[in-house]
């Protein structure tokens, strides 16, 4: 996925695996970062690369 996609939260939902809370709690505690367009919410395919780099490295 290019850097800078711009994913949805269904999007983000999918290749996480996580429920649609789930992922606004990451964006509400600024885990994942996001920005607003209009009224719809994206997320950089970049911001979910380094979430998933950050919790392996957390778990290591």
């Amino acid at each position: 996925m290019p850097d800078d996609e711009l994913l949805t939260v269904p999007d983000v939902m999918e290749r996480l695996k996580l429920g649609r809370s789930t992922v606004y709690d990451l964006i509400r505690s600024r885990r994942l970062p996001s920005l607003t367009i209009g009224r719809c919410r994206r997320i950089p395919a970049r911001a979910v690369r380094e979430y998933i780099t950050n919790e392996l490295e957390a778990a290591a």
